[in-house]
């Protein structure tokens, strides 16, 4: 089965935690958890075990029931921790796709593509950049993909890609799933 992991790469401050760390954290867990994606945090400046930082980050936030789907991840093995990439991400992770409104047009793969490969069980890490700049330049160079999940080059706030990333792949792959016969009901 496929591991579809939304990571969030630090471009704020990687030796301070700042607010702002800790609301997009926040965001994410909820939407990580509700899609079936595991969440990554690239290059924060946490100490401790996933659990230690669910835990942590629940204590000071309101968002997702109080931090309630962030430590349901991290209980659920689902919440990670990852150090900048020196040489590249952990293969276990799966395919790394560097999520931009300007996907360079040689690495450049679809979000249709990109689930289409899913539902065929292969796993992707989609790097979504924290901060003003988005991912720096070496993260495009080490990526294989690059991924515009608007098709339409629309420059999306952080958090608002955040939650359009995971709900785009996983309502495809789900069109996907009920056009081959093995999709489910969920809720519809």
């Amino acid at each position: 089965m496929a591991m579809l992991t939304m990571a969030l790469y630090n471009t704020y401050d990687p030796k301070r935690l700042h607010e702002a760390h800790l609301r997009a954290i926040a965001r994410a867990g909820p939407i990580a958890y509700a899609y079936g994606f595991h969440l990554a945090l690239v290059g924060f400046p946490f100490e401790g075990r996933p659990i230690d930082v669910a835990e942590e980050i629940s204590g000071h936030t309101t968002i997702g029931e109080g931090g309630r789907y962030l430590l349901e991840l991290a209980e659920g093995n689902r919440f990670h921790l990852l150090d900048f990439p020196r040489r590249g991400f952990p293969p276990q992770f799966g395919t790394p796709v560097a999520t931009t409104r300007k996907p360079g047009a040689e690495k450049e793969i679809t979000p249709l593509e990109l689930a289409e490969r899913a539902v065929r069980g292969e796993s992707f890490l989609l790097l979504i950049g924290l901060g003003r700049h988005g991912l720096p330049k070496e993260i495009f160079k080490l990526a294989r993909y690059h991924m515009d999940v608007t098709g339409r080059r629309v420059s999306l706030e952080t958090c608002t890609a955040i939650g359009a990333i995971p709900v785009r792949i996983s309502t495809l792959m789900e069109a996907l799933k009920w056009r081959t016969g093995k999709g489910t009901r969920r809720g519809y």
